[in-house]
């Protein structure tokens, strides 16, 4: 598979996924073959909804994400320690705006 990162997904790339993928990318995240997923659509026995759309088969990220055991995503899926820093956090509403010293 050339130009991906490799066979399984990532958990950071799972993050990052649209709010619904393709039957190949969902297979990469299940770590089976496209040819099997599309057995288990067939059988009634894929582990997410499944939608129909036109000839292709779509599965809601929300689904698969939940099917793999991510109930939420965290706030940040990349790592902060390589200064990267944060535009603004709950405590810090207006970063632009200097704090008047009384």
């Amino acid at each position: 598979m050339s130009g991906r990162t490799g066979w399984s997904l990532g958990f950071a790339e799972a993050l990052d996924l649209p709010l619904s993928v393709d039957l190949r990318t969902a297979a990469r995240a299940f770590g089976i073959c496209p040819a099997t997923a599309y057995k288990l659509i067939r059988l009634g026995a894929f582990p997410c909804p499944v939608l129909r759309v036109g000839g292709c088969y779509r599965i809601p990220t929300a689904y698969l994400l939940r099917t793999l055991g991510i109930e939420e995503r965290p706030v940040y899926a990349v790592s902060l320690e390589n200064d990267a820093t944060p535009v603004a956090g709950p405590r810090d509403p207006h970063p632009c705006v200097p704090e008047v010293l009384e």
